[in-house]
């Protein structure tokens, strides 16, 4: 597996890891990487799996505003049939490296509460991340947001 840097031609397959995990609309993508793969500066950092040349997962962080070194983990998906192969760690540990590596000290990560997403609450977990806090009713009703956080120093 290689982590690297998310280019404009990786869209189409990134668009099939949401497709498969359903994140998010995979016809939001092109613009929501747009600002990280435009010539403009961008905060932001993406970055992709690839396995056998070919791309299989991703993720987005972006710093909080207003604070001093804490940033957001917005999105991270592996296509379903990939799940469990260590993917999802190792972009997760790139990520924060780049982060770490850069002076930045919160990686924080936010969740559903429902039992769809008791598996996205494990990984987090695995990874060596504490639930902070939780916010009740947040996402709808009976569905709480559960935030994750690690300390990167």
């Amino acid at each position: 597996m290689k982590i690297r840097p998310t280019k404009s031609e990786d869209i189409p397959a990134l668009k099939l890891v949401l497709d498969g995990t359903e994140l998010f609309p995979s016809e939001m993508l092109p613009d929501m990487v747009s600002g990280f793969l435009s010539t403009e500066e961008s905060e932001d950092v993406w970055l992709t799996c690839e396995a056998d040349g070919k791309a299989i997962g991703f993720c987005y962080a972006a710093p909080e505003a207003l604070t001093e070194g804490t940033w957001n983990m917005l999105a991270i998906a592996v296509l379903p049939e990939k799940q469990g192969s260590g993917a999802g760690g190792a972009i997760v540990r790139e990520l924060e490296s780049n982060l770490r590596a850069n002076g930045h000290r919160v990686l924080i990560a936010d969740t559903s509460g429902a039992n769809e997403f008791a598996q996205t609450r494990d990984f987090y977990r695995k990874n060596d991340y504490s639930e902070e806090a939780r916010i009740r009713d947040f996402w709808a009703e009976g569905d709480d947001k559960v935030i994750f956080r690690k300390s990167l120093k």
